[in-house]
């Protein structure tokens, strides 16, 4: 997986549906085979642009996306939403970095894309200063490069074209508000996995920010976990043992998220009075904000944050950069126990629990 070219269809179906789709893709060019592979998937295109070409004939891009966690299964679905854009477009791509935030493994990955001659480059830029000469090397090559998931700090000097991933600062500041309205006083824990990494430290600050601002007696500690899911349980169970007079739990990243959920649910902490919440939507924690153990969680739409970035490549490799790029903020959505159900419903390449493409039917009002 790691440090190989990828072509989209190795981990979608490989079935009937994902050989039809490669062959319509690959076989009939991108404007003719884009449009029957839509229709085949069930997403049928007006009459009138049916047999219109959305692009001509290009290379077969090379895509090259490093990470901070590439094991980690946040990422699942933003890999699917790469693997989706570049299906559509006609790109290959690379996923490759590092499994344990190492910065230095994810420049090592960056210096070897621009060796490779690699035609566009993506990166969370999770250090505030590590990024900054890959990125211009990479410019100066002639070789975009955007970012994902982090973003460079305010008043960076990175050269990085876009941002594609949800404004950090502003949902931690959301989620202490929504903190500073459950907890009058006491002690709040705020985990996070890796502290001062950029796509996770924004929020911690926003959040202890917003209690701050609410002048609520609330004492915060906020508490390192470590970069993997079993790393970051054990020091969340480590804590709880500790503190058992806490109020809240909450965190700032998907493994710690799912690590306050279990510590929940282990320790019955609801009927205690404890309220705990976080980000992401990794499946445990989506079943035990259905069983009532989490308040709430944070959703930051992974599958966008490698869809959109992949289609951003796409377009400014096409138009030769006259399009684009332009920052795209991924969302943020507040999921509880009266709107987890659709989550659990589905399984879907869209949150990461399945790897077969599909058209999720859906019918009704749309709430906003």
């Amino acid at each position: 997986m790691k440090g190989e070219w990828r072509m989209t269809d190795d981990t979608a179906s490989t079935g009937r549906q994902g050989l039809a789709r490669r062959a319509l893709i690959e076989g009939a060019g991108i404007g003719g085979g884009l449009a029957a592979a839509l229709a085949l998937l069930g997403g049928a295109r007006p009459a009138q642009a049916a047999d219109a070409a959305p692009f001509p004939s290009h290379p077969r891009w090379k895509l090259v996306f490093v990470n901070h966690v590439t094991t980690n299964p946040f990422f699942v679905p933003t890999q699917y939403g790469i693997q989706d854009a570049c299906a559509l477009l006609g790109c290959d791509y690379q996923w490759t970095g590092s499994a344990n935030a190492d910065v230095a493994q994810m420049v090592n990955a960056m210096n070897a894309a621009i060796a490779a001659k690699a035609d566009a480059i993506a990166v969370p830029i999770v250090d505030p200063k590590a990024f900054d000469k890959p990125v211009e090397r990479a410019m100066e090559a002639g070789i975009p490069v955007f970012s994902y998931n982090a973003d460079a700090p305010s008043g960076s000097t990175n050269k990085r074209l876009a941002y594609i991933g949800q404004d950090l600062y502003q949902s931690g500041y959301q989620m202490g508000e929504r903190i500073a309205g459950m907890i009058d006083s006491g002690l709040v824990a705020l985990f996070i996995a890796t502290p001062g990494q950029l796509n996770i430290q924004p929020r911690l600050d926003g959040a202890q920010d917003a209690i701050k601002k609410s002048g609520k007696k609330i004492e915060v500690q906020s508490i390192a976990t470590g970069p993997t899911v079993n790393e970051e349980l054990s020091k969340i169970k480590s804590f709880y043992l500790g503190h058992q007079d806490l109020k809240g739990m909450f965190a700032v990243d998907a493994g710690s998220t799912q690590g306050v959920a279990q510590v929940m649910k282990e320790n019955n902490l609801p009927a205690k009075g404890v309220h705990g919440g976080g980000f992401d939507l990794l499946p445990t924690t989506v079943q035990l904000i259905h069983e009532g153990f989490l308040d709430f969680t944070i959703d930051q739409q992974p599958y966008l944050q490698g869809f959109y970035t992949a289609m951003q490549m796409f377009v400014f490799l096409a138009s030769g950069g006259l399009v684009g790029p332009a920052m795209t903020n991924t969302g943020l959505k507040f999921v509880t126990r009266d709107t987890v159900e659709p989550y659990l419903n589905t399984s879907t390449r869209y949150e990461g629990k399945s790897d077969s493409p599909q058209i999720v039917p859906r019918g009704g009002a749309i709430r906003g």
